[in-house]
């Protein structure tokens, strides 16, 4: 009976502590969307509250005056986070498989050489000058995916859980005649599923998440990513409602959307990501499930 009421004790603990964990959590994300929807005027005079006391989409409004840019953006994002992503993740676990390898004679000195570029980078003008003028990828959709197709983290992700699979497998493969395409592709790529689900997750991101490359690389409209647009957006809101008392316009300044237009903006960007994981969240739980069951 003790140790049931104990068991018992332990069990609700547990659920106390992961209720206020998903509540912390939770709880800013509704407050960012309150705030998106909230009246400029009520943010400052009451503050941000959870309930909108006065309800207005004019944040919404401004932002989505030219919607056709805006999914284009969109359009942007995704093809860049959807290619750059498969192909980063495959670059990934090649160079990971190759020096997660005992048999592969510069082993040590390619892990320290990705170890090296965590560490130290070469700086930002010459990465510019390499990727507009030798690559010559200036106004190219390709400056948005090249530069983040290996990370050196990501890597070491990979190396450290493909060196934990049986050397046996490697073996038996090849006294079946295998080739090392075969082996990658047939054999660790399917065991090796859940550090290509956490690595996936992690470069989808950072795809989703960048401005960066924009900023530096694309000047054509057609190629702005949504992150940049959005960026774009904030920075000229913050003009306008820091310049309009220097000319000689009648303006109500607390009717300018800045506050909300702010989180209206996360909404914007976070949304389709928020959206889109549940409905893959199962299949990444089934592939950890999976992987580390084969594993």
């Amino acid at each position: 009976m003790q140790n049931t009421a104990g068991a018992k004790s332990a069990q609700f603990m547990i659920n106390l502590f992961f209720l206020l964990l998903s509540a912390a959590i939770v709880i800013p994300l509704l407050l960012v969307i309150s705030i998106s929807i909230s009246e400029e005027n009520s943010l400052i005079t009451e503050g941000y509250r959870l309930i909108p006391s006065h309800i207005n989409f004019s944040a919404y409004e401004m932002i989505l005056k030219s919607p056709g840019q805006l999914l284009h953006a969109y359009g942007v994002t995704i093809l860049v986070t959807v290619v750059g992503s498969i192909a980063g993740l495959l670059l990934t676990s090649m160079v990971a498989y190759s020096i997660s390898r005992a048999d592969y004679s510069y082993r040590r000195a390619t892990t320290l050489y990705v170890f090296f570029t965590m560490l130290f980078s070469g700086g930002l003008v010459p990465f510019y000058i390499l990727v507009t003028q030798y690559l010559g990828l200036k106004d190219s959709i390709w400056a948005l995916i090249i530069p983040y197709l290996i990370n050196p983290f990501y890597v070491l992700i990979m190396k450290g859980f493909m060196e934990k699979l049986p050397g046996e497998i490697y073996e038996s493969a090849k006294m079946d005649g295998a080739s090392e395409y075969r082996i990658f592709f047939k054999i660790v790529l399917p065991l090796s599923t859940p550090a290509l689900a956490t690595v996936g997750l992690f470069i989808s991101f950072a795809y989703w998440n960048d401005w960066w490359l924009g900023l530096l690389f694309i000047d054509d409209q057609k190629l702005v990513p949504l992150q940049l647009l959005l960026y774009r957006i904030m920075n000229t809101i913050d003009y306008l409602s820091n310049n309009l008392d220097r000319v000689n316009v009648q303006v109500d300044m607390t009717q300018f959307p800045k506050l909300s237009a702010r989180m209206a903006m996360a909404v914007l960007a976070a949304g389709p990501m928020m959206f889109v994981f549940p409905f893959f969240q199962r299949y990444f739980v089934s592939g950890l499930t999976v992987g580390s069951v084969k594993g």
